[in-house]
């Protein structure tokens, strides 16, 4: 993996991962109602992963945040389940292994919180994130579990932790 380093999310990074979050959620058609870019979190992605049981990592390739993604409770979930939340890569951190180190930094910081399955949603066309959720053990549901107001993806994945 090329000069790549994650960490966890600073108040210096808001911007950039608003940005990136604003840049590839309408490259797959993500960017109308019932989508994640429109959560109020997305201007202070800091702030927001600072609650109880929340974690959020950015990437960044050669000093530069090309990335992020993170953990927190499954809003209107069981207790013990999290989601795997906002979880974008630009192009220049694709197909370099930031995504499975990404997944996996994820998730063990959810065991370390005390979780027992992770959740994710997403959508049709993005087939190589559903590859990735595979890779790493999740598996397919028919329906979306909690209440997270993303009625715009169609895709629901979990695995145990």
């Amino acid at each position: 993996m090329p000069n790549v380093l994650i960490r966890p999310i600073e108040p210096r990074d808001n911007a950039a991962i608003a940005a990136i979050i604003r840049t590839v959620m309408p490259e797959f058609g993500a960017d109308g109602p019932g989508f994640a870019i429109h959560d109020p979190e997305v201007n202070d992605m800091h702030a927001a992963y600072t609650r109880p049981r929340s974690a959020y990592f950015v990437v960044e390739r050669d000093g530069v945040v090309v990335g992020g993604g993170g953990v927190a409770p499954l809003e209107g979930g069981e207790a013990d389940v999290c989601e795997l939340r906002k979880m974008y890569f630009l192009p220049e951190a694709r197909g370099i292994g930031a995504g499975n180190a990404m997944m996996l930094r994820c998730l063990e910081t959810a065991r370390d919180l005390g979780f027992k399955r992770c959740y994710i949603e997403t959508l049709t066309g993005m087939d190589a994130a559903q590859a990735l959720y595979q890779k790493h053990g999740f598996t397919a549901l028919c329906a979306p579990l909690g209440g997270t107001g993303h009625f715009g993806c169609d895709r629901f994945f979990i695995r145990d932790l």
